[in-house]
């Protein structure tokens, strides 16, 4: 199964998301990572890369950051991974719960949920 994990400079901010993503999200593996380890607002490669081993299960998994640093620290920790891992180019909690309903598909692969998650960049909301 594609795992997922959610990246955010707040920590409270991922676990949100992972919360309203795990509604939809059956048993996907879905890891919620932020801050900056010292109960601060960041992102940390290392800890970006255990939440994507976690994800992990074989089947890849796909990353959903918010903004600006959290891009550049998942990129290395998708770099460092041993995991298939991808970034998707998506807006993070409508993105999370697209791809979350996508990995429950029997049939799912790891570029069909990165595309359904990037499929919510053009969500219209009115």
């Amino acid at each position: 199964m594609v795992g997922l994990v959610v990246v955010s400079h707040s920590e409270r901010a991922a676990e949100g998301i992972v919360e309203v993503a795990a509604e939809m999200a059956g048993d996907t593996p879905i890891e919620p990572v932020g801050g900056d380890g010292q109960g601060g607002i960041g992102t940390v490669p290392d800890a970006i890369g255990g939440a994507i081993d976690a994800a992990d299960d074989g089947d890849g998994v796909v990353v959903l950051v918010d903004l600006g640093s959290a891009v550049m620290n998942a990129d290395v920790a998708v770099e460092l991974s041993d995991a298939e891992a991808v970034i998707a180019d998506a807006p993070v909690l409508e993105g999370a719960v697209n791809a979350a309903v996508a990995a429950t598909d029997p049939s799912a692969t790891f570029g069909s949920v990165r595309e359904q998650a990037e499929a919510a960049r053009g969500m219209e909301k009115l």
